[in-house]
């Protein structure tokens, strides 16, 4: 086990030769360039935190427990490394009895020759060293009679070794902090006590003329050696373990943040507190490492960087390095107090940013336009397209451009919220633009492939794909939002265009049946609507392979259609009835139909109750006989179906042949007062074309 080094072992009054533990106290004093890390190796067997709390203890055992001489007017006696503020009350038991008598001793030796501080120096025991130095100094500028035993040039050699062992200590502060703080507190109280001689010095007015070597200013030094300390573990890439696909610079940004930060760490718990307030410590070693990790963010954003590395010196700026910092809270409360700043200036920043925008930009871009290449060459496959669920899909197109956009804006909003705003905006105009070159394809093969073995599943999987980016887009984009419109754009050309493809067969066999509606006088109404609702249903099976929000749509589509269809027969002018009986008659007819339509849509899937009520509010107007309750009634269905105009009605009434001129007239000019301005939501009459 290590025995920490005591600080008042030596001097005038009794050198122990016997010291034992990390440092060899015997040792040959010629090496005095070796690193103070290699001279005071940290003993194998305690933790650094458990040598770091020993010495702590140690020094709350004593509580001048370092080089705090008395600053008393007279300097002639031999200082020692003792406090000032020891209580003779406490008796002379153990230490500070110890203390108390080696004071007596030294009162009685002779200043220390220039011998004796060297071995102190061999001895690794640099407080009471200075100390004696201090003493010589007052000898020297004194012209005592002991000064004249010693030279200056003998003095100033011998503070030159104490200077290097001491700087060498200290610069290896962040090593020594835990391995062998006592050392590190030695060098640390030296440099105070030789900061105090000069402030004496300074003091003193005049100045002592024959003290020219005043001031030295250590403090000065200090400051050089722990910047050059901090660019020296900065430089070390060879202490971080190398990262797999990270490239040099991103490797060199590890290292810096990583050393700042494990270093910065043990200054605010174990060095700062080694110092007094006025050294400000922690302030100096912080700026030092911020000001050498900004000077190599600055050269790298000032060279030629590939795009990964300008993606990761962004990250640096705006996140790793304000953020990841302050995890530590001890670091985090030094760190506010010194107000570091950016790594980079703000205007170099933005220039980076924009590269890294425009780069990514283009890359999302390229990749969608190679996304869209490959899904055509898998149309012209003949192969039936994957199902998942029942349903034909073909997800890799969606899949892959939605994550290629939300992939790239959360990278970017890693870096910082407004970057990733920033090419969110981009890449959201980037999207409708290739949703039109996709409609554009999709339209091109529709037109060109009928012929295709799978060509409805190809149609059905493309509409399919049309729902990824409708829910992506509804998730994350603002109802006002300008792009929003632009996309949904071209993904209802592409779903309209497909459901027309594949309603076309059904509504092309649905407008013979339609037809004998009329040339029947509606008396065979039932079997007509009997074969149009099993022909329709054999369509609609087909359809179970669209996913649920366009198997609804289209059997809206078709619901929409058998209504509209069964009006347009209504409007022929082909029945006109005089007895109030055959209207009866065939409002039980249409009544009849409406329902049974009504319940084959509904048991389908439509949702388009809105449907539901026109046939039926027709077949009333057909069977009232008073000119107020039609008014009444068509007013009625002229407010559930806005769009209905004077031709619809006019045509309409043709079947009430018992109607006066007067009368329709009359029923019209209610109508036109009646009927709203505004289109509605879904047409059903305006779609209807009456000759």
């Amino acid at each position: 086990m290590m025995k920490m080094l005591p600080f008042f072992q030596s001097g005038p009054f009794g050198i122990r030769s016997g010291s034992e533990g990390c440092i060899d106290a015997n040792r040959p004093f010629e090496n005095t360039s070796a690193s103070v890390a290699e001279e005071a190796p940290p003993c194998p067997e305690p933790s650094a935190d458990e040598i770091w709390s020993r010495d702590q203890e140690k020094m709350r055992e004593r509580p001048g427990a370092a080089c705090r001489a008395s600053r008393a007017s007279s300097t002639t006696s031999n200082e020692s490394c003792i406090s000032a503020g020891d209580s003779p009350e406490k008796g002379n038991k153990g230490i500070k009895g110890m203390l108390k008598s080696a004071f007596k001793i030294v009162k009685k030796t002779k200043p220390p020759s220039v011998k004796q501080v060297m071995d102190l120096l061999g001895e690794q025991k640099l407080c009471d060293a200075i100390q004696h130095l201090f003493v010589l100094e007052k000898s020297l500028s004194s012209k005592s009679e002991e000064g004249l035993n010693t030279s200056q040039k003998d003095l100033e050699s011998v503070y030159e070794v104490l200077k290097h062992k001491v700087f060498s200590t200290l610069k290896d502060s962040v090593l020594l902090a835990k391995t062998n703080p006592d050392l590190l507190q030695q060098a640390v109280e030296a440099l105070k006590e030789q900061e105090k001689e000069d402030q004496n010095y300074m003091s003193e007015n005049p100045p002592d003329p024959n003290m020219q070597f005043r001031p030295r200013r250590w403090k000065e030094l200090w400051v050089a050696t722990v910047k050059e300390s901090v660019e020296a573990r900065m430089k070390d890439t060879s202490r971080t373990p190398r990262t797999e696909n990270l490239s040099a610079v991103g490797q060199n940004l590890l290292h810096m943040g990583k050393t700042m930060k494990e270093d910065l760490t043990v200054v605010a718990k174990y060095i700062n507190k080694l110092y007094p307030p006025e050294f400000n410590v922690f302030s100096i070693y912080a700026e030092l490492y911020h000001n050498y990790f900004a000077a190599q963010a600055k050269k790298d954003a000032e060279s030629h960087l590939e795009d990964k590395d300008i993606y990761l010196l962004l990250s640096w700026v705006h996140n790793f390095y304000p953020k990841d910092m302050r995890k530590d809270h001890t670091l985090a409360m030094e760190l506010d107090k010194v107000k570091l700043g950016s790594l980079l200036p703000s205007s170099l920043s933005k220039e980076l940013e924009n590269k890294y925008l425009d780069s990514e930009e283009v890359t999302v871009k390229n990749s969608l336009s190679r996304c869209l290449d490959k899904e055509i060459q898998r149309w012209k496959e003949d192969k039936e397209p994957e199902k998942l669920n029942g349903h034909f899909q073909s997800e890799l197109l969606g899949i892959f451009v939605i994550q290629s956009i939300y992939s790239s804006q959360k990278r970017a909003e890693d870096i910082s919220k407004a970057v990733g705003e920033e090419l969110s905006r981009r890449l959201l105009k980037e999207l409708p633009a290739f949703l039109r070159s996709y409609r554009d394809a999709f339209e091109d093969f529709k037109e060109k492939s009928k012929k295709h073995t799978y060509y409805k599943p190809i149609l059905i999987a493309n509409i399919n794909n049309c729902w990824n980016f409708r829910e992506y887009t509804e998730k994350y984009m603002a109802e006002k939002d300008d792009s929003k419109a632009d996309i949904l754009s071209p993904l209802s050309d592409i779903e309209n265009s497909g459901f027309d493809v594949l309603l076309q067969q059904l509504f092309a066999k649905l407008k013979p049946m339609y037809k004998k509606f009329t040339e029947n006088k509606w008396d065979s109404s039932s079997e007509i609507m009997n074969e149009i609702i099993k022909t329709t249903s054999k369509h609609i099976s087909d359809f179970q392979t669209l996913k649920d929000p366009f198997y609804h749509a289209i059997v809206e589509k078709i619901h929409a259609r058998l209504v509209k269809e069964y009006i347009v027969r209504l409007l022929k002018r082909k029945v006109s009835l005089k007895t109030p009986a055959q209207q009866q008659a065939l409002a039980q007819h249409i009544s009849k139909n409406a329902a049974d339509l009504e319940a084959f849509c509904t048991s389908n899937g439509s949702q388009a109750m809105w449907l539901n009520s026109a046939l039926p509010k027709m077949a009333e107007i057909i069977r009232l006989q008073d000119l107020g309750a039609i008014k009444i009634e068509v007013a009625t269905l002229a407010k559930t179906y806005p769009d209905i105009r004077k031709k619809h009605l006019e045509a309409f009434l043709h079947i009430k042949g018992n109607l006066s001129r007067h009368e329709v007239k009359s029923i019209l000019g209610y109508l036109a007062d009646s009927t709203a301005s505004t289109q509605p939501r879904v047409p059903l009459f305006s779609n209807i074309n009456v000759s």
